[in-house]
């Protein structure tokens, strides 16, 4: 028996160099499974690509949970002989990796972007996310993510900025990128829109002030958007309200002298709310935007893009919204026009998730992508739809679900998402940040010029504005794979198999990859979408750092080893439900890594001079047990197919520490005697030794390290990995 098993097993010894072994092995890249002989050249093929990490920082424990996720389906299916590619990458995400710098560039050296300069601050970003690209791949390999890193991307690198182009210029020319004054969500401090899912509610009391206009009575907790009102809009079935006709003109007194307002019927108002009578701001709310485009009003701004009132508020233009306000209010009150204030309001305000500035939305001239434009489907590969029909993107978001060409894990999520889709607006993707993929637009003497390439001529100027990022990672599955150019990655590997994230992101990602990929392809971007959960902490509650929970997973790594840290994110881990994780929890399952270890000591003690090429007979009551080892081989499997990994495991735990350790090893010891008669301490040993082989091979998916190291140890004539073993059925 090995010196190694005498010792107690030691994770940080032994990760680090096992992982170096599979790297040089070169069995993450399926190319080099067929060329070694471990994989069939026409095996069937099993992709993922990984959901890649934002360029800002550090990954998280729901990055780990993400990544265990993902490993485990990696190595079973590369274990049962596919053709297995897992795609590694990071995302550039323009928006929070600019924040970021900027942030760091005020705090150490009270400087702005601006003061830089365009060239000189994006030298500084690419620095920063050259520097955090390479500790995201160090934690990658340290919780044993078998990435074929000989395939690894970047959404910003050329290769993806090539496909961005391509893209672009496509849905230009089948008319689905147009440019339009729409409302947009305006974040004054970042001084760019925003897109809906960067937007974060924030709760917080707030006055709300019942205003008199005319002889109506309205509510706002924004009395500083109001100077421009002259509509008043009032539901077409409220009977308080039959008197009035739509088109109505009443005069009236308001906040800078008499006014006439025009009455408006619209059933986007509440009747519930209020007085169920409002006036709008459609240059300030998205909700009066769209009052105000049905019945062709008059949009009028008044406020720009800092926050600073505009000459339409009279004396108080030039000031800022936020010391206006008061100020307002007083005038009203003066004016007999302050019918009453509640105090205890409770307001939802929106922010930028990203730095936090408080959205101010405007209309402004924005690049959009039209959901619900019609147009030809080139190469339809999907069923139901035929190449050259007329198609909208929205109706492909929803024929690929509902007809369940992808499938969605849990399926309860399929609600949520046909609820989005059937309420999606056009997407605005320009943004006025600096860091990402330039718009592949130019202009010259009132022309415009929209191509993959810039204009050979001189004097074209091309757009300043940059594209959302959501638009790079939604070509994510297929520009990986080398698309637009020919590749034969993308011929085997695409649609892939499976889409693992956090539920968090269904809408904002997930929705726009099946966009990008039906449109572009013609086809599905994967054939399942699995969807796990919030890791939280003990209590339940979201790791912060200002609540002091977060759970570092290279802090428990290095404590417990990262075999335990993914057991830890699989154990209990349902579908679409939120984790809780505690570093207990953690240690829990680094005592379950030493009694595996432990086991194979007792049993590789007991076996080390048989001879199992000339296996033994064995004893009924030992084929037995191997029996039921199988039985487990195949609700393990089954489990791991209709993605239960939590069942899997479980399973597999019980079976291993309390009918393996427990009762099987337990029984065996008396027949493994001197006095026990041989063929019956032949077959025990036979049978024991046949078990942990299987017992290693079922649990190297979810415990990599430590089985890897074991089975290093294992008798065996043919040294092999067995992250190529093939799988017990």
């Amino acid at each position: 028996m090995d010196e190694k098993l005498l010792k107690p097993y030691n994770p940080k010894e032994a990760e680090d160099k096992i992982y170096k072994l599979w790297e040089e092995s070169g069995f993450f890249n399926p190319d080099a499974c067929v060329e070694k002989g471990v994989t069939d050249k026409n095996a069937e093929p099993y992709s993922i690509v990984l959901p890649p990490p934002n360029v800002t920082g550090t990954l998280h424990m729901g990055h780990a949970a993400m990544l265990a996720i993902e490993d485990i389906l990696i190595r079973y299916n590369r274990m049962k002989g596919k053709k297995t590619l897992w795609i590694p990458g990071t995302d550039h995400a323009a928006i929070a990796t600019e924040s970021k710098v900027e942030e760091i560039l005020y705090k150490k050296e009270k400087k702005t972007r601006h003061d830089l300069g365009r060239d000189a601050f994006l030298k500084r970003v690419e620095a920063f996310a050259q520097e955090s690209h390479d500790t995201i791949v160090h934690q990658l390999k340290k919780m044993g993510s078998s990435l074929d890193w000989t395939r690894e991307a970047f959404t910003l690198d050329e290769k993806r900025a090539l496909a961005v182009r391509t893209a672009f210029k496509n849905m230009y020319d089948d008319g689905l990128i147009y440019q339009g004054e729409r409302i947009v969500n305006w974040d004054p401090k970042m001084q760019s829109n925003v897109s809906d899912d960067e937007i974060e509610w924030v709760e917080q009391k707030t006055n709300f002030y019942y205003l008199k206009y005319g002889p109506f009575t309205i509510g706002t907790a924004r009395p500083e958007t109001k100077f421009g009102d002259k509509y008043v809009v009032m539901h077409p079935k409220d009977s308080r309200y039959k008197q009035y006709k739509h088109g109505d003109k009443i005069k009236l007194e308001w906040i800078n002298g008499p006014i006439t307002a025009t009455v408006v019927k619209d059933e986007a108002v509440n009747m519930e709310f209020g007085t169920g009578v409002m006036t709008i701001t459609p240059w300030h709310d998205a909700t009066d935007f769209e009052i105000a485009e049905r019945h062709n009003l008059d949009k009028e701004q008044i406020i720009n893009e800092r926050g600073i009132l505009l000459p339409i508020a009279g004396k108080f233009a030039g000031e800022h919204i936020k010391k206006a306000r008061e100020k307002i209010v007083e005038k009203l009150k003066q004016k007999g026009l302050l019918e009453k204030v509640d105090e205890n309001y409770v307001n939802r305000i929106a922010t930028n998730y990203r730095g936090g500035g408080v959205i101010e939305p405007q209309i402004r001239k924005q690049w959009f992508i039209g959901v619900n434009k019609k147009f030809k489907l080139r190469n339809s590969k999907l069923k139901g739809i035929k190449s050259g029909q007329e198609v909208t993107l929205k109706e492909l978001m929803l024929h690929v679900v509902t007809t369940k060409q992808i499938n969605i894990i849990p399926d309860n999520f399929e609600k949520t998402y046909f609820h989005w889709i059937n309420n999606l607006r056009d997407w605005c993707i320009s943004r006025q940040i600096w860091y990402g993929h330039k718009i592949p637009v130019w202009y010259k003497d009132g022309k415009i010029h929209v191509d993959v390439d810039a204009p050979k001529e001189p004097g074209w100027n091309q757009d300043p504005d940059t594209l959302d990022t959501w638009f790079s990672s939604g070509l994510w599955t297929f520009s990986t794979l080398g698309w637009p150019k020919e590749n034969p990655d993308l011929k085997t590997y695409h649609p892939t198999s499976v889409l693992e994230t956090g539920y968090d992101i269904l809408f904002f990602w997930i929705a726009r990859m099946i966009l990008m990929s039906t449109y572009n392809l013609g086809d599905i971007p994967f054939k399942t979408v699995y969807l796990h959960g919030l890791v939280r902490d003990g209590q339940g509650r979201k790791m912060s750092k200002s609540l002091g929970n977060i759970i570092n997973p290279l802090d428990m790594i290095e404590k417990y080893g990262a075999d335990a840290t993914r057991l830890s994110l699989i154990m209990g881990n349902t579908p679409g439900q939120d984790l809780k994780l505690s570093e207990d929890k953690v240690r829990g399952q680094k005592h379950f890594a030493n009694k595996l270890w432990n086991v194979t000591r007792f049993v590789l003690e007991n076996t080390e001079d048989l001879n199992m090429e000339n296996k033994p007979q064995l004893m009924e009551e030992d084929e037995e047990k191997i029996k039921e080892c199988k039985r487990i081989v195949y609700e393990i499997t089954e489990d791991i197919e209709r993605y239960r990994l939590y069942l899997a495991i479980e399973k597999l735990y019980h079976y291993t520490w309390h009918t393996f350790a427990d009762i099987i090893i337990e029984e065996s010891k008396p027949h493994l005697k001197e006095e026990s008669p041989q063929e019956k301490k032949d077959s025990t040993r036979c049978m024991l030794l046949s078990i942990l082989t299987t017992v290693l091979k079922l649990l190297h998916p979810f415990m990599p390290f430590v089985t890897e190291e074991i089975w290093s140890l294992m008798p065996h004539k043919k040294k092999t990995l067995l992250i190529v073993e093939k799988w017990p059925i």
